[in-house]
Parts: structure tokens; C-alpha cells; sequence
């Protein structure tokens, strides 16, 4: 069935309602993998990873020993002169470890949300003196000087962008005395990116489709929760208006064509992440039965990402991808229980098979993959 009418009557009806309600599902029960795990949880079940405070303690040494670590190092520059040249922390006083600039912030929007759901980490004081230390006011002035540079007016677009208006969403939603100092100490860099994706969306005439950092709809939904966090309605209003340009008339998504060699996301459920936000229920139903609606199939299934080399940057990007689709399976769950509850096992499986390669894995995977892996948990969970 095509897309008709219909469609957009609905969209208009149940526009000025608001946003669909995210509904809850019950806390995953998940286990560890193996016994043999590096992160050694309870063996509890064969495809479940269990996030307990054991994990999480394992997981912040990740953003622990990469936020202060400057080389190796890929600074994605465009140099102005000679001059523009300088050491990664000269550049980048809040953001230079971690490989790369996303990587950094990443790693702080991880440390924080391990300490927002696990208060009693072993090292949460070592961790608030760290974001304490990175997030300060001279620090984030630093960032900002950096991208009113000539040549870095796009650094980071928009997949930076998303990851530090996530990290700005979590300090916004922390029931902590220290969010408030880290808060106004980002504002400005915050303000700026938002002002970034102001300027830059209503220029893009068509969206990003690929598997990696340039992916439009990832960026979309980063920064759509960030707007609804931050109550901005003018950010809000804009991210629906052109997910609805650029995804409204989709139809049939070539989900056997995925992954693609160096995936770490998914196209065709990114874009279903951000749909499920911007679209009324009845609305995102009709687009789905379109777009993908093997979806909606109990017999649905998908194959995990399988990486032959995780010493290699990019196919260790596979790992990631693992984590990505089980984000957007669990993204499906919490907003729609009665509809997908049937992803559930496929997302537990996802990550379940890349978990245990963590912790004690080379660094070009170690430096990000963690927050991936953080956020599917996160996102498992009933919040």
C-alpha cells in the first residue's frame, strides 16, 4: 500500500497534540554472555547481558583512560595558515582525548550517565572531578574558540553536534548540585551547536544515508531529545519539520542490503528512530507498513554484525552497529510495547555478541565502542 492522504491528514490531526507517549517496559533481565567474559557478569542466560553496578564500574574505566590520552589522535582539521597547527589539547582544552573530538565528548556523556545510574560507582568521585575538570568554563570557551575558526565552521557536522547536545541533555536531566555548574559551564558550546543546527538544516536539501558519522536521522534524533529535554521548541519544531521533508515518502528500505563493510549505524533504523518520534502513532504505523514492514513481523529476524579484525578502525565498526540496531530495537519497545515486543530478543542478542570484546580490546575500538554499548543498556532499561 502506498502512501496516500491519509497520511498527512493524520500527521495534521495529531500534530497539535504533541508528542506521542513513550510508554515503559519492564527492567531487562539480562545476563553475561560467557563465563569467560573480560567483563564477568553472572551467567544468567545465553543472550542477555545483564547491566549490573559490576558492569557499569567496569565500563567507566573506559572513558577513564581515554579522556586525558591525546595521542593517537585524529583531529579532522582543515588548517587556516601554519599557524593553526598546535598540540590536541592546545586545540581541544575539554575535548582531546579519545582519539577524536566525538570520541572525547562521547566519553564524558559516558561517565556521566554511569554515574546517574550508578551512583555508588567505585571511582564516582574520581569521575565528577574529571567532568569537573574537562567541563570548565575556560575549557568550553577554548571548544568554542575553535569553531568560530575560519576553515571549522562545519568540525563535527553533525555527528559531534548530536553527541554534545546528548551530553548536555544528560547534565540537564541530573537530579545532581554539580549539574548546574556543568550546565552553565557548557551553555555557550551548547548554544552554539544549537544555532549550528538552526543554520545548517534548512540548507540540506537532501539527508545523509549512509552507515557512519554523516547519517542524518542519528543526528536528528540526538538533538530532537536534547530539544525536548531543553524545552527548546524552536530546535524541536525545525528537526520534525525536515525529518518529515526528508523521510515522509520512503518507501520500501533495503534492510538485506545492510551492513555495509564499516557500518556503525544502521540507515534504514535510524531512520525509523527518528520517525517514531516525530510522527503521531497512528501516523508512524501507516509510514512504517511502508518503509519497513517486516518490522511489525513476529518471524522478523536479523543476523548480528560479525567483525573479522578488531584491531582494524573501521571493521571494528561492526561492533558498534551491534549496539546501534539494538538501541533502535529497544527505542521501538519503550515507545511501543504492544507492537514490538518481539524485537527484544534480536536487540539482547546484539549486544550480547559484541559486549564481551569491551574491556582489554585494542584502543581503536576501546576509545568509543563502551558508549555505545552504555547507551543500548540505557536504553534496554524501563526508565
Amino acid at each position: 500500500m502506498k502512501k496516500s492522504l491519509s497520511l498527512f491528514i493524520l500527521i495534521l490531526i495529531f500534530a497539535c497534540k504533541g508528542d506521542p507517549e513513550v510508554k515503559e517496559v519492564s527492567e531487562i533481565e539480562s545476563d553475561s554472555i560467557k563465563e569467560e567474559s573480560i567483563l564477568s557478569g553472572e551467567l544468567l542466560g545465553e543472550d542477555r547481558v545483564q547491566f549490573t553496578i559490576q558492569e557499569a564500574n567496569n565500563l567507566a574505566e573506559l572513558p577513564l583512560n581515554c579522556i586525558n590520552t591525546q595521542y593517537p589522535n585524529k583531529l579532522g582539521q582543515t588548517l587556516e595558515n601554519k599557524e593553526a597547527i598546535g598540540e590536541p589539547s592546545e586545540l581541544h582544552p575539554a575535548f582531546y582525548g579519545c582519539f577524536d573530538w566525538h570520541s572525547s565528548v562521547h566519553a564524558h556523556w559516558s561517565m556521566l550517565s554511569l554515574l546517574k545510574q550508578f551512583p555508588d560507582l567505585e571511582k564516582a568521585e574520581t569521575i565528577r572531578a574529571k567532568l569537573k575538570e574537562s567541563l570548565s568554563a575556560e575549557n568550553i570557551q577554548g571548544e568554542i574558540d575553535y569553531f568560530k575558526r575560519e576553515q571549522s565552521d562545519s568540525f563535527e557536522r553533525t555527528y559531534g553536534w548530536a553527541w554534545l547536545l546528548k551530553l548536555a541533555e544528560e547534565i540537564e536531566t541530573w537530579n545532581d548540585p554539580m549539574a548546574e555548574e556543568l550546565g552553565q559551564n557548557l551553555a555557550p558550546l551548547t548554544d552554539l551547536i544549537v544555532k549550528k543546527y538552526i543554520e545548517f538544516l534548512p540548507k540540506l536539501n537532501y539527508p545523509i544515508r549512509v552507515g557512519e558519522h554523516s547519517n542524518t536521522a542519528f543526528g536528528l534524533s540526538f538533538a530532537y531529545d536534547y530539544a525536548i529535554a531543553a524545552e527548546n521548541t524552536e530546535l524541536k519544531q525545525l528537526i520534525s519539520k525536515r525529518a518529515k521533508d526528508f523521510y515522509l515518502k520512503d518507501d520500501d528500505c533495503p534492510l538485506t542490503w545492510e551492513p555495509s563493510g564499516f557500518d556503525f549505524l544502521s540507515p534504514c533504523l535510524e531512520e525509523v528512530n527518528i520517525m517514531r518520534r516525530v510522527l503521531p502513532k497512528n501516523a508512524f504505523e501507516m509510514w512504517l507498513e511502508d518503509f519497513l514492514p517486516q518490522l511489525k513481523s513476529e518471524d522478523f529476524e536479523m543476523e548480528v554484525g560479525e567483525v573479522s579484525d578488531r584491531t582494524d578502525g573501521k571493521l571494528v565498526h561492526l561492533d558498534g552497529l551491534n549496539f546501534s540496531r539494538a538501541w533502535v530495537f529497544y527505542g521501538l519497545i519503550n515507545q511501543y510495547p504492544e507492537k514490538f515486543s518481539h524485537l527484544k530478543e534480536i536487540a539482547d542478542r546484539h549486544v550480547a555478541h559484541s559486549f564481551p570484546n569491551l574491556v582489554g580490546d585494542s584502543y581503536e575500538g576501546g576509545h568509543w565502542l563502551g558508549t555505545f554499548a552504555i547507551y543500548a543498556l540505557q536504553e534496554s532499561k524501563d526508565r
